[in-house]
Order: structure tokens, then C-alpha cells, then sequence
């Protein structure tokens, strides 16, 4: 953690509730912790277990688990930060964070609001309305439609006109949601229906704008800070194209490849933008880079403004020596900004992966339940995780469990520090996307900084696989179970003193790994050292880790679970969420593949298809109802001939 911008200041607020969960307000408590500040943490029933609420000062429940009865209530917050005695409201990211009316009632509350001020979210909220702002101030912006009529016919339109590949994007939209790739006509229509679906229920808005979608793009933001006395600087750039379905995956800071001219082109640009809206506080201009190419000022446009901290301002942290929370907090309580723009320097090179309780195998459906181990290698490697071993991951949450940051002299060393980390990352039982990660980062056109939004996509097949556990790892397993265990599983013959007619004794061992048997030697690399961690778990299995990937090992088969798709035609909901679309009726005859519910959870939808041609036999849900993991959607029976 960086350190104090101001040590020895005393800041005006003396008592700060956070409205916000999981990592970011962890995070927040421990800045605040340091500079003397009283915390205030407010939960749901489903968080009341959790750290951040242990951690805090003081803790208020609000309501039961769902987002709208809890962290999007602006009104049950602030009669918690009434009765708590806070002074001020620190709204971290997501939820209410670039809320005008909620700033606008926290303010009208007498308390403080450590974000940005609500004219300047509303001025940045609305996409289209922000990118005819920055015209005016001369950043230059992708061309597109941001037109009033939003009419699907004149949509069409104008898509036809930029030229394919468009992009629809949700005016209202963030975080990679009410997005969507549009490559031809006919797919013009589903992508806007669901764009639309997608938009309204995840803000509350179904107006989208377009865009011309950049071939081999890069998404490069700039940090931005405003104070009230018209000071505002940038904090340098960081390079956020290693993205999943527009989700940001790994960043780091500073970008590759960006030359000294160029970063100055960009930074300015980004402080006009910043000025353009009187903006105070901490934000991030986004810009969209054409990377076909070397990066150049004249290939850079913008995109959005976000009005509030991001995930991975902890590289901005690490390049820069600040701490933006501390930053925020000062700012709003008066205080000139902490650095002039001549202080700031770039110091190395840092490098941030999410982790997500997601399997890639499954098209990285969120994995969801208790936490039974979490157990990073003590590194180095900055950890900021929203849970602890023993704790759930929610299925009403963001299934993210922590970011990770190495910070080091090179480009090259933090990339190396970061996937050592995540080769060693083991978490059980839940699937993460550590080893995902851990190939992504090992990417040659990666490691080298030829990037673009689509490489994950592009790599997705080779990135998803987990290869084969190295022969030294099945050894120490095999060590660690116990010799008492393989002759208990391989009778007389698998034991050291058995009588052999016509051979040594058995050298290898059958072992059960998630389920799949795998034959391995427990002599020949018995001396070379494993490349990964080796657990014991329980009285005959062990818990392997290589590459991210956590994998249970026993000399006895385990009980298998029930896949999501049956064979006899049972559609199952792959995780428990909510019935957006149900598209047939009882009886209709469909073909293989043919899409038949919608679910959403964890902000995503997933669709769910007709495994081969046949009659819907049942449908026992229905749309706007909720299902848990494994239930039926529907049941399709084969057709006649």
C-alpha cells in the first residue's frame, strides 16, 4: 500500500460510512484506519459474515441480500450513516457510486460525498451526451450515432451506415454491460433486443448509442484528479485490453508501447476532459486505441469518462507512490490536491489480475458456495481479496474474490512476479480463473505487448485448458497420501514387500484426480522438485495445485455430481439465477441448438439450447421467476419420425 500523501495532516472528516462491500471496502478501511478516520460498514445478511464487516469500526445490516433491497438503497445508506454518526459517504465503485441523486441526497444530508460532484456524473453518465461534451472540448471521439430516436429501424440504419462491425452500447451503460459486437445485418436485431434487456435491468435505462467498432483495439484510460480549488493533474495511463466479453481481466500501468509524445498527447487530453465538466475528485477518461499499429495520438479516441475510483487504480498506485483513496478523502474535506503534476513520476512497472469464482471449462459460469481454501503465496504480491478462507462467494454479487499486483522494476519482472503468483494460488472447492490467468499472462503476443480487446477471446480455447499435472506433483501426492493407502487400493500386488514371478515391485499408483483416473509413477522424479503445491486434505485425499488450478486427488474414486445437461433431453440451469426469457411452449417442435430460456445472475445472461431436435415435452419455469443451480428449464423429448 502506498503511503500517506500528507503524513501528519489531520483531515477534516473524522468518521466515514462506506456504501459499498467485498474487496473495495476493505480497502477503503484500511486507508481510512491509517489516517485516524472512524469506519462505517453497512451489509446485507448474505455480507454479515464477511471481513469488511468485521473490520470496520461499526457494521449496520440494511436489508436481506438482493442489490436493490440493500447497497442500491441511497435511503436505507444514509439513515445508516444518521445513526452511525458518519460525516461522510465514501460509495467505492459500482452500486451508487456515479448516482447523481444519491450524491445529490448525501450532500443535501449535511454530509460529505468523497466522489465526484453530481453535476459531473450526470454531464459523464449519459454516453452520448459525454461524447458531444468532449467534442466541444476538443478530445477527439469514434464515430458513431448518438441520435434521439431509437427506433430499432432507424438503429439499423445508422448501423449500415458507419459500417460493420458496429458496437451498441447502453447510454446509461459500465462495467462491459448493455454492450455487444454487432459483425453483420442480420444479427443487428438479437444483438439490440438483448442489449436492451441487458441495459434496463442493469440500469434502469434501454437507450443505446453506436459505434464504430475499431479493429484490433486497445482500451487505454487515463487516472484524472480535480480538487476544489481548479487544480487537476493526471496520474499517467494504464492499459486495460486484456478483456473477457468487454470485462476487464489483467491491466497495467504504465501502457507498452506508448512513447513519451504520445502519453503527453493523451494525458492532456485527458485533463481537458476533466476540466471540461469542472470535475473534482478521482476519475478516468477511457480512451480506444488503434492497435494495428505503434500507438499514436491521432489513433486515440475517446470513449467514456467513469466518475469515480476504478478496480485497478492500485497500479496507478504502484507506479506512482499514492494512495487514491487517501487522495479522495483530502479532497473532499477541502484540501489542495496532495502531488503537483511536475511530483509525479513513473516509478517501474505494475500489473493487475481479477480473480473470479468463474470456471472457464464452462464458459466461465460463476462457481459459487463456501471458500474452504484460499491460500496465496506470501510473495510479495499485493492482495487485495474481498473474502478470507471459510467464506461464500454470493450468488447476488459480483463473483469477483480479489485483485493481485506486482509491482517491479520492469515490465517483464512484474508479469513474471504476477503468474509465479497465480501459479501457486490455491483455492478449493470453488473454480477460479487463476489458471486462465496464469496462460494469459504467459502469452507470447502478451508478453511482448502486442495487445488488443479481442486476444482472450481469440486464445480462449488454448487459455481454458488445463494441461496435464506434471509427473513430480503426482509423485509428492502420491507421497503425501501414504504408502499405507496404495496398498490398501492395490491389494497385495501393489505393495513394496509383495512376492513378484516376473517383476519389481509396482512403480505406479492409480490415482483419482476430480474424478478421472490417472496413473502415476511414485519413483522414477521422486527427487525432482514438483512445480506446483501439494495439500493434504483429509484422511485419504490431497489437494493439487499447478498453474492457478486446484485439483482434488485420493487414492478412492470420489462420488460424481450430476452435470447440467442430461442426456435425456433435461435442460438444467447451470447456477442458480433468474428466468429473463422463456422462447417455446409446451409441445413446440425444435431443432438442435435452437435457443429455448434465458438466465441471468451475476449481471450475465446465459442461454440455454436444445441439445438435439425434438419436442418441448415441459417447461416448468417461467420468464422473471428464479431457479437454483440444477433445476429444470425445460425437457425436450425426441421428435418421431
Amino acid at each position: 500500500m502506498p503511503g500517506s500523501a500528507c503524513s501528519g495532516c489531520d483531515p477534516v472528516i473524522r468518521s466515514l460510512l462506506i456504501a459499498n462491500r467485498g474487496e473495495i471496502a476493505r480497502r477503503i478501511i484500511r486507508t481510512a484506519r491509517r489516517m485516524g478516520i472512524r469506519t462505517v460498514a453497512v451489509h446485507s445478511d448474505a455480507d454479515a459474515a464477511l471481513p469488511f464487516v468485521r473490520e470496520a469500526d461499526q457494521a449496520v445490516r440494511i436489508g436481506r441480500a438482493l442489490p436493490r433491497d440493500t447497497y442500491l438503497r441511497g435511503d436505507l445508506i444514509l439513515a445508516a450513516a444518521r445513526d452511525a454518526g458518519a460525516e461522510a459517504i465514501h460509495p467505492g465503485y459500482g452500486f451508487l457510486s456515479e448516482n447523481a441523486e444519491f450524491a445529490d441526497a448525501v450532500e443535501a444530508a449535511g454530509l460529505v460525498w468523497i466522489g465526484a460532484p453530481p453535476a459531473a456524473i450526470r454531464a459523464m453518465g449519459l454516453k452520448d451526451a459525454a461524447k458531444r461534451l468532449m467534442d466541444e472540448a476538443g478530445v477527439p471521439t469514434t464515430p458513431g450515432y448518438l441520435g434521439d430516436d431509437q427506433s430499432s429501424e432507424r438503429l439499423a440504419m445508422e448501423a449500415a451506415r458507419i459500417g460493420w462491425p458496429v458496437l451498441i452500447k447502453a447510454v446509461a451503460g459500465g462495467g462491459g454491460k448493455g454492450m455487444r459486437r454487432v459483425d453483420r445485418a442480420p444479427d443487428f436485431p438479437d444483438a439490440l433486443a438483448s442489449c436492451r434487456r441487458e441495459a434496463a435491468a442493469a440500469f434502469g435505462d434501454d437507450r443505446v448509442l453506436l459505434e464504430k467498432y475499431i479493429l484490433n483495439p486497445r482500451h487505454i484510460e487515463v487516472q484524472v484528479f480535480g480538487d476544489r480549488h481548479g487544480g487537476v493533474v493526471h496520474l499517467f495511463e494504464r492499459d486495460c485490453s486484456l478483456q473477457r466479453r468487454h470485462q476487464k481481466v489483467i491491466e497495467e500501468a504504465p501502457a507498452p508501447g506508448m512513447a513519451p509524445d504520445t502519453r503527453e498527447s493523451l494525458c492532456a487530453a485527458a485533463v481537458r476532459a476533466a476540466r471540461a465538466v469542472d470535475y473534482v475528485g478521482a476519475g478516468t477518461i477511457e480512451f480506444i486505441a488503434d492497435g494495428s499499429g505503434p500507438l499514436r495520438a491521432d489513433r486515440i479516441w475517446f470513449m467514456e469518462m467513469n466518475t469515480r475510483l476504478q478496480v485497478e487504480h492500485p497500479v496507478t498506485e504502484a507506479i506512482t507512490g499514492q494512495d487514491l483513496v487517501e487522495w479522495q478523502i483530502r479532497v473532499a474535506s477541502g484540501e489542495a490536491l496532495p502531488r503537483t503534476q511536475q511530483e509525479l513520476r513513473i516509478d517501474g512497472w505494475a500489473v493487475e489480475a481479477r480473480l473470479y469464482a468463474e470456471d472457464p471449462a464452462r464458459d466461465f459460469l460463476p462457481s459459487i458456495g463456501r471458500v474452504d481454501v484460499l491460500a496465496p503465496p506470501d510473495d510479495g504480491v499485493r492482495v487485495d481479496a474481498g473474502i478470507e478462507a471459510g467464506d461464500a462467494v454470493s450468488p447476488f454479487y459480483d463473483p469477483m474474490i480479489a485483485k493481485l499486483i506486482a509491482h517491479a522494476p520492469t515490465r517483464e519482472q512484474a508479469i513474471d512476479a504476477l503468474a509465479a503468483h497465480m501459479d501457486g494460488l490455491m483455492i478449493w472447492p470453488l473454480r477460479t480463473n487463476a489458471g486462465f490467468v496464469a496462460r494469459a499472462l504467459r502469452q507470447p503476443d502478451f508478453a511482448t505487448g502486442h495487445v488488443d480487446t479481442g486476444l482472450l477471446g481469440r486464445e480462449h480455447t488454448a487459455l481454458a485448458s488445463d494441461r496435464a499435472i506434471d509427473p513430480p506433483l503426482l509423485a509428492a501426492a502420491i507421497r503425501l497420501l501414504g504408502e499405507a493407502g496404495e496398498a490398501s487400493l492395490h491389494g497385495p500386488w501393489g505393495a513394496g514387500s509383495a512376492f513378484r514371478l516376473n517383476a519389481d515391485p509396482a512403480s505406479t499408483v492409480t490415482l483419482h484426480i476430480d474424478g478421472d483416473r490417472v496413473e502415476a509413477s511414485r519413483n522414477a522424479i521422486a527427487a525432482i522438485r514438483p512445480n506446483g503445491r501439494c495439500l493434504r486434505w483429509g484422511d485419504d485425499a490431497a489437494l493439487l495445485c499447478q498453474e492457478g488450478v486446484t485439483r482434488l486427488a485420493g487414492l478412492a474414486p470420489p462420488l460424481r455430481s450430476a452435470g447440467a445437461m442430461a442426456g435425456d433431453g433435461a435442460v438444467l440451469a447451470p447456477m442458480p439465477g433468474r428466468v429473463v426469457s422463456v422462447e417455446v411452449s409446451v409441445g413446440e417442435r425444435v431443432e438442435a441448438g435452437r435457443r429455448l430460456v434465458v438466465i441471468e445472475a451475476m449481471k450475465m445472461e446465459q442461454a440455454l439450447l436444445a441439445p438435439f431436435d425434438g419436442v418441448v415435452e415441459a417447461l416448468p419455469v417461467e420468464a422473471g421467476g428464479s431457479v437454483p443451480e440444477g433445476a429444470l428449464l425445460v425437457r425436450i423429448a425426441p421428435a418421431a419420425d
